[in-house]
């Protein structure tokens, strides 16, 4: 392994990784990575806007698999002093002895309280939907009656689980399935989840259902007194999340990896892969007005596979996995940033916050007379994304768009207005209040899970079947991964390359395919 070259497709946190653990492993191997684009972090990065920051999607940095936890701590350690908003609302919480002070230093990782929740006839509810007096009373007492003889019949006649409709209904009931699941996961999908495979379901709420979050309100208080030494948590109360969001972690390990060697070639876009014989000969990619060749004995990919079947060209020898790679579908995403004085809505929480502000990281839209599907609030993420985070709130409006549509189309100008009107309209904010604003759009943000994806065995077997090719990451493996489960492709893929034998190609698929809920962890 002394000289050889791995080249690695795409600088987010896939492919960050893959270079990172290679040559941690061997500093002698040549690793460079081909960034389509002139940014670190993918769908990952952070936004910065005249000072005030915005993360694209919202990342919280937790995951059960203790490799990926202790690598986020090996490039951002956690913080050892309390950070600004901790010190003025006199908080305390989890440091870590001799962790850096976020008010002095900006490599630090900090713990952030998880709140979010729905906003549903103008109304707060909690994510997920809890049992609580309060819940039942803001449903009112006809939809409460409805939805729980609809979880009755859900119990007793069970759906065969053929799209994500039926999914939900079979944990839900019809009522609430109909209430807080349909048209939020429609204005993602832009399609009827009956058109969705359950796939996606069982990947994205794995374990979670109206029986378990019951179980755990009547299983809780003897929990705390038999000290039960192996607690399950479904969704996770705090998390870890960089000073300057999740960019700058990623910006930090490219860092990292140049440190090391490895180069980052930016606006180099892949726009040709020779296949032959079972492996990829060499790879193209346009920079500017030039096409630019590079040999490899290994290739990481974390491009979406579509592009990089087109990139294989339609004389590609599968014809049948082309078919279905080159028309797999995407949801791609528009996010909006406004800077405010203040909100409409109120704190009426038991949850201090600085200037009383809600203090929700991110709020479910639900409402069906506006577009938006999710509310950012970035100063509950952290008081250093936002430039004056006492005074002003900096939060993000996330749309769900195709390519071409309608949302998509529109000037930055004009769906900026069009975004302030859709928050004035459920009275969120008051449209003369904004002092500043911003709009970005990623493409192919979201693989979906309908169309040709019920053929999609086919692609993974013949990109199994390339020998030095290793598919890593949410689009390069056209799966809804989080940020964990992308980064572990790419570090069972380095473990292949290395030449480790702990792993192989069927390990790196079946990544984030078990059954248990993805954000679960076992806590002995």
């Amino acid at each position: 392994m002394e000289n050889k070259k791995v080249l690695i497709i795409g600088a987010g946190p896939a492919g960050l990784t893959a270079a990172y653990k290679l040559l941690k492993a061997n500093p002698n191997l040549n690793v460079t990575i081909l960034e389509g684009s002139e940014n670190i972090g993918g769908i990952s990065r952070t936004f910065n806007n005249n000072g005030n920051r915005m993360d694209l999607g919202g990342h919280r940095f937790f995951s059960k698999d203790q490799r990926v936890m202790d690598l986020w701590n090996e490039i951002m350690p956690l913080q050892g002093s309390l950070s600004k908003d901790d010190i003025v609302l006199n908080r305390t919480h989890e440091l870590a002895a001799e962790g850096p002070d976020p008010e002095k230093e900006d490599e630090v990782m900090l713990v952030r309280k998880r709140v979010s929740r729905i906003f549903f006839l103008r109304k707060f509810f909690d994510y997920p939907i809890t049992m609580k007096a309060q819940t039942f009373k803001s449903m009112g007492f006809k939809n409460t009656w409805k939805a729980g003889w609809g979880y009755i019949a859900s119990v007793l006649h069970k759906r065969k689980e053929t799209n994500l409709e039926n999914f939900y209904i079979n944990r839900f009931g019809k009522p609430l399935y109909e209430m807080f699941f349909k048209d939020y996961t429609t204005k993602v999908w832009g399609v009827s989840p009956s058109e969705i495979s359950a796939d996606w379901g069982a990947q994205r709420v794995k374990g979670l259902s109206l029986s378990k979050a019951v179980w755990e309100i009547i299983s809780k208080p003897f929990k705390k007194l038999f000290h039960s030494k192996k607690v399950e948590t479904s969704l996770i109360e705090e998390f870890y999340y960089p000073k300057f969001g999740p960019g700058q972690l990623y910006e930090t390990m490219a860092k990292r990896v140049t440190e090391m060697g490895g180069k980052i070639l930016f606006n180099h876009e892949v726009c040709n892969i020779k296949v032959e014989d079972g492996n990829i000969a060499y790879v193209e990619a346009k920079n500017g007005d030039s096409v630019v060749k590079f040999t490899a004995d290994s290739y990481v990919s974390s491009m979406a596979i579509k592009d990089l079947y087109y990139a294989f060209g339609d004389n590609y020898q599968n014809k049948e996995a082309y078919e279905v790679a080159t028309n797999l579908m995407y949801r791609d995403f528009i996010t909006v940033g406004l800077l405010l004085p203040k909100l409409k809505i109120e704190n009426k929480t038991k949850i201090p916050t600085i200037n009383n502000i809600v203090p929700d990281c991110w709020i479910y839209i639900q409402e069906r007379d506006v577009k938006v599907g999710r509310l950012q609030v970035f100063n509950n993420w952290s008081p250093y994304m936002v430039k004056d985070y006492q005074d002003t709130i900096f939060v993000g409006l996330e749309y769900f768009a195709n390519e071409g549509d309608e949302l998509w189309n529109m000037e930055e100008k004009e769906f900026i207005e069009f975004a302030k009107g859709e928050l004035e309209k459920i009275d969120i904010i008051d449209q003369k209040d904004v002092i500043d604003a911003c709009c970005l759009k990623v493409k192919k943000a979201y693989p979906a899970y309908f169309g040709v994806y019920k053929d999609f065995d086919k692609v993974v077997d013949d990109l199994k079947g390339i020998n030095n090719l290793y598919c890593v990451g949410r689009n390069g493996q056209h799966r809804y991964n989080n940020m964990d489960h992308s980064m572990v492709t790419s570090m069972v893929a380095a473990s292949i390359i290395l030449g480790e034998n702990e792993f192989t190609k069927d390990d790196l698929w079946n990544v984030n395919t078990e059954k248990d809920y993805h954000e679960t962890k076992k806590e002995n």
